[in-house]
């Protein structure tokens, strides 16, 4: 990504930032979406992976399963340019996974640039909580004691 370049009048250009966002069956890469976020302007990279683990309000979980809504990569991807419309945001990548998923596995990756740490940190923070918050996507737990409980994200 290039710095904003002039339009015909001299003017700057309209900044488009960088955006990236995917709902998918692959495993996520941290990675991947660290470098999709690179910007020779950026003084900061904050990124975040939301793991599976092996509990839940106290109980032992085994496995989970994620099951999305067919909007929910068009949403993931409305979250992702919200956050990169900031004029502190360079760029954007998030990426939820969805299927069958172990103790241990990435379920989000969210990944922004900005020029200073402060703000990539509050502009991936918000990424997170708009996700978890907006996104369709329902949680299948299976439990220890072979119990389950399905969880509306959203």
């Amino acid at each position: 990504m290039t710095a904003p370049t002039a339009d015909a009048s001299g003017r700057p250009a309209a900044r488009q930032p960088a955006t990236f966002g995917e709902v998918t069956e692959r495993p996520l890469d941290l990675a991947a979406h660290e470098a999709a976020v690179a910007d020779r302007r950026a003084g900061a990279v904050v990124s975040f992976q939301g793991v599976v683990r092996d509990h839940d309000h106290g109980r032992a979980v085994t496995s989970l399963e994620y099951e999305g809504h067919p909007s929910a990569e068009r949403i993931l991807r409305e979250v992702a340019a919200e956050v990169a419309a900031d004029p502190d945001v360079y760029a954007v990548a998030v990426s939820h996974r969805v299927g069958p998923l172990a103790i241990g596995d990435v379920a989000l990756v969210a990944a922004v640039s900005t020029a200073h740490r402060a703000a990539a940190f509050a502009a991936c923070a918000r990424l997170v909580d708009e996700v978890k918050a907006r996104l369709p996507i329902w949680k299948r737990q299976v439990f220890a004691d072979g119990t389950e409980e399905w969880v509306n994200c959203p």
